[in-house]
Parts: structure tokens; C-alpha cells; sequence
């Protein structure tokens, strides 16, 4: 008796470990990324690898729902791995074609002998990708999501490139959060921003081992808008809206009908090449709906940013129209109070006009409803769908190309379904959509075809407002294509030839960056859409051969390829459109970069326009010939920049 006693305790124990502690890898198509699957007494967790190196150490995993716990008590049904193989092409991001290969695993979880979550795993070569699906429990279809558990453990010595997030209802008119702060460089992990985290993407240097890029994917109307909050250490944590946001109205945790699935959550690792390349947030969702038809990007201007609200008047954009037409560009975004300085029928008159030239025109609106004081107009039209559609039918009539929305009200669940409300209209009148004083785009651009681009950064305007703008232009611009430009297009609206922002180019703040700097993030900041702060003035002030340049520039791009660079301190990108390609560098250090710099995408003896500064900033192109070890020796001024173009 005391024999079968035994075997029978050993038995219990042998399965009672497989219960408790069970693990299982998931590597990447090219084996150098590892994931580590893992339930420890009914709690899941994940770690991660890049080349046998530990990126993320074991982080929690699961969420809270108000029809139950998630995080633990949880028996693991199964692990299902598959391979992933698809191919998509896209007009509007880094990268107009793109092969995806993953690894998928798919983790199914019980509670109570009923299945009640799966989280699935995507790991490519470059990227983990994770998100939740959730089980309706017997007659139970909806549920609240509580708070996500989802976890991220940064290895000891891990220093920080982040952006914190703001209190809601402060800032200009209470119209914050909007992902407009100054970015922390090279900071110690264990801190919480201002108190309320960080906006995403968030990226993160592990020593010597690798870089690590946190951000979401496929966020919509059906979920909010996330963060990441530290708890304590390198250990941070997915955080949903504050509670402030919205002007306090609606609530910070998300609704989902079931079976329902969450966002997905998106880690880069490796080397800063892996993070400037990466197309984690396009390769993980579907387009949403249709375009409504094949929609124009390019270039444009745009008044406002070294006129202000003065320049919004008949004249003053019937001048911007000719100056686009000059530019061979195919926009004027016509900012605010134009429906008061110009008027609907003047509005429309400008429209006839610019079709003459070939430019079509953006306006601009107000989201508001009631979560901020924004007062400019229009206002109360996109937040109310039946005006809205109105008034997107008279552009739509009128020959209007887009619209820029502004001042939205931060990352709460019926905000997130105003912005799909908005572009889903504007599709039904063929509008493009440029949003601003907002949410980080998650995916748009392939979730939303009539999607342009987004703000969500410490953007153009700070140069007009203030000098200490233009005091660290150059700074912010060695962040942008590490950080905020990896993961959607980004509006800025820079790139301006003014020696000041002002209109007269004698007075307001100064321009401490040189003109190729200028042109350089024209290639370096990528967007579909780019409405530069060119002005009419620059025809006749600015050197030709800045004009030239900014004429032919692209703003879709084929490919792109990391340099060199860190954040904060210099960066030097290559992009390719059709077969040109350009590499543009820019430098925020106080001594002078020199570097030689390896191209293989110009063969021996290849024509190259190389666009650079001297040592006082005064720019000047030259035409050298490539050598046959695709080698390129430069020198990049503090505040300065280099573009090198094959001819």
C-alpha cells in the first residue's frame, strides 16, 4: 500500500511542476531573436534575447477584467507555433514593400478548467510583438479590461531615451496631453517621468548588449490609447489613460465585446539599425475599409508657421498657392480661423484657383467638442458626426484635398473613436486626414488609407515660439528618426529657409541650423505629407541650389537604411526613392563630426551631389565621383548637415 502510496505522490508531484513551472522558446526565422514563454504558479511571463544576449528580463504577463483575473491562477492548455509569411505594400511609410516573416506562438490559458485567454506572440527577426485575446465566460460577451499586467523588466545598468507624459487639462487652453515634451537622453531607469510615465514609443539602451524600443500597434476605437509607467527599477508596466483626460468625462479603462482582442504590444531590439528600420507597426494589422480613391501626398506650404494667424487671409494664400505652383508642390495648408479671416466662399474661390496651378488645399479644424478651451474655429464640426459629414460633403464639392484636426482631447476610448470617426468619413469624401495636437499613430497608415500623418511631437511651431527651440533644433532633430519617426509618419512641418520665423525674415526667434541641415531633415523626417515652413521669400533669399533641392525632393520613400548615429547627438540615414537615393546626416554636437561612412548603395564611380557646410555654417554643393570602396569621408559642423544625392 505504502508502494503505491509513493508512486502515486511522485506522480502528482511530476505533474504538479509541469502546473507550476513550465517554459518554452520561440525564436525568430533567423534564430537571433528568443522569446521565453513561462507559468510560474499559475502567472505567465516572457523574456527576451537578441543573439543570446538577455534584452528583457522575465516581465509579467495577463490582464484584470471585471468578469475576472487574468494574471494568475492559470493553467496552461497549449503552445501553438506557426510560421508566418506574408508581403504587403504601402505608399506612405519608411518602406514601400515589405516581406514579413514571424515566428506566431500561440499561448492558450485556462481558469478554472474553461479556456479564458490566449496571448499570441509574434517574433520576427528584428521584433517581438504580443497581444491578448480574451473568452467570453458562459452568457458573458462584454467586458471591461481593468488594467494589463503586461510588463517590461530592463536588465540592471539600462539608461533611458524617453518622453514623459504631461498632466491632463494643462498646457495651452488645457489642451494636453499631446505628446508634445522634451525628451530625456542617456537618464537611469527607476523614474516616472513627471509622475505620469511616458508616451510611447519609449526606447531604451541595454549596455553594450543592444538597444530595446517599446510602443503599441493596431490601437482603434474598440481599445484606448496606452502608456508605460514605471513601477520601480527597470521595470516598467502598460498604463491606460488618467483619469483627467477628456476633461474628466468617460472612463480610463477600455470596453470589449468577446471573444475580443487587445493592441498589440511591440518590442524592436538590437542594434539602433533594427529601431530605425523597423515596419513592426504596418506588419502586425488590416487595413480597415477601402480607399475611397488613390489619394495624393507630396509636398506643400504652409503659412502659419512663420506668419501666425495674421497670415490666414485671402491674399496672403492666394500668394502661398503661386509659391507652391513655383515649388512644383501640391499643397497650402490653410491653418486656423480661416473660416473667419476668409470665409467659405472666399475658401472656395482659393480652391478654384489653386486647381488652375495644380495645388490643392488642407484646412484646418478644431476637434473640439468639450475636453479644452482651444478657441480657434472652425470648431464644434468634428466632433459632431452629422455636421462633420456636412461639412466634409461641401469640401468634398469644393475640391478640398485634406484636413488637419487639432487639439484632441488625449488617449481615452471615445477619443480613440473620434479619430477613427473622422477618417472613416473623410474616406466617404476622399479627404486625406493630418492630425495634430494628438495621439501617436498606431499602424494608421495601413489600418486607414486616407491617413497622412500626425503630430505627436515637439513640433515646428516651439521654433516660432521660443529661442530655446532654436537653441536645441538640432538636439531634438538627432532624436526624432530614433525615437517618435519610427513607428508613423510624423508631421513637423519644418525645413524652413527664413533666417528667422517671422514674415519679414528680419525679426522673431533665429534659425541657429544651416540651410543644408534644413535639407537634410526633409529627408530624415519621413511623412507622406510634408506642408514645409518654406516661405514665397525664399525664392529670391534663399541660395538656388536649397531651392533646387527642396523642389525635387521626395516624400515617399522605397527603402531606408541606418548609418550611423546615436540619439540626441547625430544621426545619418539613407533613403531611396525609385533608384535615387539619398543619405542625409545631421550633427547636435559641439565639435565638428567627421566621419568616413561606407555606401553600398553607390557604386564605384556614381555622380554624387554632395550638399554641405563649413565650419561657419555657409553651405554649398559639389559634385565628386565615387570611389571603388564605396567609402565617403564627412564633416558635419555643430548645428550643421550633410546630403549626398546620386545624379
Amino acid at each position: 500500500m505504502k508502494k503505491y502510496c509513493l508512486i502515486g505522490l511522485l506522480f502528482f508531484t511530476y505533474h504538479l511542476s509541469l502546473i507550476t513551472s513550465t517554459a518554452q522558446s520561440v525564436l525568430s526565422p533567423d534564430g537571433k531573436v528568443s522569446v521565453s514563454l513561462e507559468l510560474a504558479e499559475g502567472k505567465p511571463s516572457y523574456s527576451v534575447s537578441y543573439q543570446g544576449q538577455v534584452l528583457l528580463n522575465p516581465s509579467a504577463l495577463g490582464v484584470v477584467t471585471n468578469i475576472g483575473d487574468y494574471t494568475q491562477g492559470l493553467a496552461l492548455k497549449g503552445i501553438e507555433q506557426n510560421k508566418i509569411s506574408e508581403t504587403y505594400s504601402l505608399r506612405n511609410i519608411k518602406q514601400s514593400h515589405v516581406d514579413y516573416e514571424a515566428t506566431e506562438a500561440v499561448a492558450t490559458y485556462t481558469q478554472g478548467g474553461q479556456p479564458v485567454m490566449d496571448i499570441i506572440f509574434r517574433v520576427s527577426n528584428r521584433d517581438v510583438a504580443f497581444r491578448y485575446k480574451l473568452y467570453p465566460k458562459r452568457d458573458t460577451r462584454v467586458c471591461v479590461i481593468e488594467r494589463e499586467a503586461s510588463g517590461f523588466a530592463l536588465p540592471d545598468g539600462t539608461t533611458t531615451f524617453l518622453c514623459p507624459q504631461s498632466k491632463p487639462m494643462g498646457g495651452f487652453a488645457r489642451t494636453s496631453p499631446s505628446y508634445e515634451t522634451s525628451y530625456t537622453l542617456d537618464d537611469p531607469v527607476g523614474k516616472n517621468g513627471w509622475g505620469e510615465g511616458y508616451t510611447f514609443p519609449c526606447l531604451f539602451k541595454v549596455g553594450e548588449q543592444g538597444w530595446v524600443l517599446i510602443s503599441e500597434t493596431g490601437t482603434d476605437g474598440s481599445y484606448v490609447g496606452c502608456r508605460l509607467l514605471n513601477e520601480q527599477g527597470g521595470t516598467y508596466r502598460i498604463g491606460f489613460p488618467q483619469q483627467g483626460e477628456l476633461n474628466g468625462v468617460g472612463s480610463v479603462t477600455p470596453a470589449i465585446t468577446l471573444p475580443g482582442e487587445t493592441p498589440w504590444r511591440t518590442i524592436t531590439v538590437g542594434p539602433l539599425a533594427n529601431i530605425v528600420e523597423t515596419t513592426v507597426p504596418f506588419d502586425l494589422v488590416e487595413q480597415k475599409y477601402k480607399a475611397s480613391q488613390e489619394y495624393i501626398y507630396g509636398k506643400g506650404s504652409w503659412s502659419w508657421i512663420i506668419g501666425m494667424d495674421g497670415s490666414c487671409n485671402f491674399d496672403e494664400q492666394k500668394r502661398y498657392i503661386d509659391f507652391s505652383a513655383a515649388m512644383g508642390y501640391q499643397s497650402v495648408l490653410i491653418d486656423a480661423f480661416w473660416d473667419k479671416q476668409i470665409g467659405y466662399e472666399k475658401i472656395a474661390e482659393l480652391a478654384r484657383y489653386g486647381k488652375t496651378k495644380g495645388v490643392g488645399l488642407f484646412l484646418w479644424y478644431n476637434s473640439n467638442g468639450v475636453w479644452n478651451d482651444a478657441p480657434q474655429t472652425p470648431i464644434g464640426k468634428m466632433n459632431n458626426g452629422r455636421i462633420r459629414r456636412e461639412e466634409m460633403k461641401w469640401m468634398h464639392d469644393n475640391g478640398i484635398r485634406g484636413i488637419k484636426v487639432d487639439f484632441f482631447g488625449g488617449d481615452k476610448q471615445p477619443t480613440m473613436q473620434l479619430y477613427e470617426d473622422i477618417l472613416a468619413d473623410a474616406n466617404d469624401f476622399g479627404l486625406l486626414c493630418i492630425f495634430h495636437g494628438c495621439t501617436l499613430p498606431r499602424g494608421w497608415e495601413k489600418m486607414y488609407p486616407n491617413y497622412a500623418a500626425s503630430e505627436a511631437v515637439l513640433a515646428s511651431e516651439n521654433l516660432h515660439f521660443g529661442q530655446g527651440a532654436c537653441d536645441a533644433e538640432a538636439r531634438n532633430g538627432c532624436i526624432h528618426p530614433f525615437i517618435r519617426n519610427t513607428v508613423g509618419s510624423m508631421d513637423f512641418g519644418g525645413s524652413t529657409l527664413n533666417k528667422r520665423y517671422n514674415a519679414d525674415n528680419q525679426h522673431g526667434t533665429v534659425r541657429k541650423t544651416s540651410d543644408v541641415y534644413a535639407l537634410a531633415t526633409a529627408v530624415l523626417f519621413q511623412s507622406a505629407v510634408q506642408h514645409f515652413a518654406m516661405a514665397p521669400n525664399n525664392l529670391t533669399d534663399a541660395p538656388a541650389w536649397a531651392i533646387d533641392f527642396m523642389k525635387k525632393v521626395p516624400t515617399t520613400w522605397d527603402e531606408v537604411k541606418f548609418i550611423d548615429g546615436y540619439p540626441g547627438k547625430y544621426v545619418i540615414i539613407a533613403r531611396r526613392c525609385g533608384n535615387k537615393w539619398y543619405v542625409a546626416g545631421i550633427n547636435a554636437e559641439n565639435e565638428p563630426l567627421k566621419k568616413t561612412i561606407t555606401l553600398p548603395m553607390f557604386v564605384k564611380d556614381t555622380m554624387l551631389s554632395v550638399y554641405n557646410d563649413d565650419a561657419q555654417l555657409n553651405g554649398s554643393v559639389n559634385q565628386v565621383k565615387q570611389n571603388k570602396k564605396q567609402t565617403v569621408a564627412i564633416t558635419i559642423p555643430c548645428n550643421g548637415g550633410v546630403v549626398l544625392v546620386n545624379e
